[in-house]
């Protein structure tokens, strides 16, 4: 008897819905534009493979460099999307990326991962994780990247990202600590409405990821419950929410948990009134995006 290939399995609406024959469909495609020079502010971009075995790739944004050549600090980018959509390639990031590498005076790398659900996760752990180590092979400026060899400050890195992306960051920077990563310094964690756990079982989270129990007892999803918290090495910590998201509270959790646990930084808190999850993205008109901007543009400037 024949089977029907098209019914749907499992359909989280505005992801992804899941066909009996495995096939899945995103419910939108961020799209994507060609490295280059970004007209508006002179920024340039390019792409690299960071990993072969897995075709992983990433986009690096130089700014434009007036004056004797220095070395700038690293931002080093996560992007958002439910852990199952997007890429550092699509156009909103690169707007985003192009304005926060001038105005910060930083060199910028966006790093890509596997998407959920055809790489389960912690696949996008893994390849966020692998993103910081395949920088800090440049410690030595013998890299295979030579824009970071030539430009960037590994011991004045900012790991940033929103959403899923943030969620993401504050992983890596932990992880990095733990095992002690050798070749770059982590100066600052930028945590842009993050996608943290709650009490209830999130089934959108536990699909993504068999081996989660999707509530906060999971470390990944409630860094509370992370033996390893105490080993994050940076200097400061910036929690940013907005007021109409759904996930606000996840993030005041995770700056309350940030304060207590006695880490040995700073944590900064900034909520944006009357809007909602990743505005910046979903709202570019929006007149609370300068402030959101300016907000993170004086927490990452180290020079």
């Amino acid at each position: 008897m024949a089977t029907d290939n098209s019914e749907i399995t499992h359909d989280f609406p505005g992801f992804f819905k899941v066909h009996k024959d495995g096939r899945v469909d995103r419910y939108w495609n961020t799209g994507s534009v060609e490295a280059g020079v970004d007209t508006e502010t002179g920024v340039q971009s390019r792409d690299v493979v960071i990993s072969p075995e897995t075709n992983v790739k990433a986009r690096i944004f130089l700014p434009k460099i007036n004056g004797p050549a220095k070395k700038l600090p690293l931002l080093v980018h996560y992007h958002g999307g439910g852990f199952c959509i997007g890429s550092p390639f699509g156009p909103a990031f690169k707007t985003f990326l192009s304005a926060l590498a001038t105005q910060a005076n930083v060199i910028a790398v966006s790093i890509d991962y596997r998407l959920a659900p055809e790489h389960k996760l912690p696949t996008a752990y893994d390849d966020s994780l692998a993103g910081l180590q395949w920088i800090a092979t440049h410690s030595d400026g013998k890299g295979p990247e030579p824009w970071i060899n030539e430009h960037a400050d590994l011991g004045r890195v900012i790991l940033a990202g929103e959403s899923a992306g943030a969620t993401l960051a504050h992983y890596v920077a932990v992880q990095a600590g733990a095992a002690g990563m050798c070749g770059v310094a982590i100066k600052r964690l930028l945590i842009v409405h993050p996608y943290f756990g709650a009490r209830e079982p999130d089934k959108f989270y536990q699909y993504m990821c068999p081996t989660s129990s999707g509530t906060d007892d999971d470390p990944k999803l409630n860094p509370a419950a992370d033996p390893d918290l105490l080993t994050l090495k940076c200097d400061a910590v910036l929690v940013c929410v907005a007021e109409k998201d759904k996930l606000k509270g996840r993030g005041v959790t995770y700056y309350e948990a940030m304060k207590k646990c006695g880490w040995g930084g700073t944590v900064d808190f900034h909520e944006t009134k009357g809007e909602d999850h990743c505005f910046h993205f979903f709202n570019p008109r929006s007149e609370n995006i300068g402030p959101l901007l300016k907000k993170m543009v004086d927490f990452i400037q180290l020079d």
